[in-house]
């Protein structure tokens, strides 16, 4: 076992040159193959940043060196990257992405046979494998050979087709970014019966119309597009499409806790999502007669749950939804088709989510160093049940989340990727979330 990383929490991620380059890609082909034991077929997409097919070639290059066929089929969504590796039995999906960030970076993220991402536990193997160099080998004469397939994406519209009803007339305005999204987003929302005013959907990796991640600040002229347009509704991708959040037709970014919610209350039954969602998801759930069941932040974690439970949907409050009777990649592509039935079938976004309630909430981060982030995280648990008496339910499995008597709640968790530890909480009251606030950050800063 090896203690050093290559993945974090969405598969490998960083800046062209310095962190993602073709050795490194190389590499990763090679350590795939080993852990596919030389042998079987991996489906590879990508999508528009200009570094895709310097990447797409090196790690192509390793997988075929060590025994394994690949398919490659082009610029593609993520989520046709994992409906691939199902449907064409293969072995493994590669996306090359770097989903919301910036056109410097880049990334690889692995798929399983059933279209889930890989779990943490796979990807320390790659690691290990990869850190190791022991890639195996493969005579002359047994490498692997390089197909394409062009036609997965229409089997791909037809059936994102086949399980959506949308009723005829709805307008809609679509942002892709310029990203992996901008060919074939509008083209399904068109045959699906809609009529679609298009955003940033010429393919430039460069994302010269706005920054690939979905969220308020990059949204302006979606909003104002929306409204001008006089539209129903408006939806938003980000760089690879594996995400979605919507415009309400009065031009207003819809809260990611509420949409989740407003989606869980449709299917009913088990639902999963993050130690970060919010308490809109538990009263949707209950007025169906549904549960609610929360994990780690990130989409394999929400994957692996939902398999386990046999869950009806999931997803993350950021846009990524999991549609376990499509497939258990996040589709952004057919979360937006999702939310544009609800919207035709019965009426405006906006009142829809008017009737769920709004609570107080806040967001902060306590700035501290890598090692005093999870120092301060070990007795954190005990600091803060001294300092709470109304406390109904601790959840420790990513961070510590606490519960309140009265429905209040907050997370406090160290960051992943950043110097941080952050604290999200909801209450009943304005008075009670200031006080939990700042009872959180006391505790953090005198304990750094």
């Amino acid at each position: 076992m090896t203690n050093k990383k290559l993945f974090g929490t969405s598969g490998i991620r960083g800046k062209i040159g310095s962190e993602i380059n073709s050795e490194l890609a190389l590499k990763i082909g090679k350590s795939l193959a080993k852990y596919l034991n030389n042998a079987g077929k991996v489906v590879i997409g990508y999508d528009t940043r200009t570094t895709n097919r310097m990447l797409e070639q090196a790690i192509t290059a390793g997988l075929i060196e060590h025994g394994v066929d690949v398919v490659k089929i082009g610029m593609v969504p993520t989520p046709l990257v994992g409906y691939a590796t199902l449907k064409l039995d293969a072995d493994a999906g590669i996306m090359l992405t770097a989903s919301h960030n910036p056109s410097q970076y880049n990334g690889i993220k692995l798929w399983n046979k059933n279209g889930m991402a890989y779990t943490p536990e796979q990807e320390e193997k790659i690691e290990e494998i990869y850190y190791n160099e022991d890639f195996g080998k493969v005579e002359w004469d047994k490498i692997g050979i390089i197909s394409h397939n062009d036609e997965i994406k229409k089997q791909y519209i037809d059936d994102l087709l086949e399980i959506v009803d949308i009723k005829p007339g709805l307008k809609v305005v679509i942002d892709c970014a310029c990203g992996a999204g901008s060919e074939l987003s509008p083209i399904v929302f068109r045959k699906a019966g809609c009529e679609v005013i298009t955003l940033n959907s010429q393919v430039d990796g460069f994302f010269p119309g706005r920054n690939p991640e979905p969220n308020e600040a990059n949204l302006s002229s979606l909003m104002k597009a929306v409204v001008a347009t006089e539209s129903d509704l408006g939806i938003a991708h980000d760089g690879d499409a594996d995400r979605m959040i919507t415009v309400d037709e009065q031009g207003r970014v819809s809260e990611f806790d509420k949409l989740l919610a407003l989606v869980s209350k449709k299917f009913g039954g088990t639902v999963v999502t993050t130690v970060d969602a919010g308490l809109c998801m538990d009263e949707a759930m209950e007025e169906v007669g549904g549960r609610v069941l929360r994990t780690k932040v990130g989409d394999v974690n929400v994957a692996e749950v939902m398999i386990e439970e046999n869950a009806s949907f999931g997803g993350e409050p950021s846009g990524t939804w999991l549609h376990p009777d499509f497939c258990m990649c996040p589709d952004g592509i057919l979360s937006g088709l999702r939310m544009a039935e609800i919207v035709s079938k019965e009426g405006k976004l906006s009142e829809l989510l008017e009737k769920f309630h709004q609570y107080p909430h806040m967001r902060e981060k306590v700035i501290c160093s890598k090692e005093e982030k999870f120092k301060v995280m070990e007795n954190m648990e005990d600091l803060l049940k001294g300092a709470f008496d109304d406390i109904k339910d601790i959840n420790t499995i990513d961070g510590i989340r606490l519960s309140f008597n009265d429905g209040s709640w907050v997370l406090v968790r160290p960051s992943g990727t950043e110097d941080y530890v952050r604290i999200t909480l909801e209450a009943k009251t304005e008075e009670k979330a200031e006080q939990i606030k700042d009872t959180c950050i006391k505790i953090i800063k005198e304990n750094i």
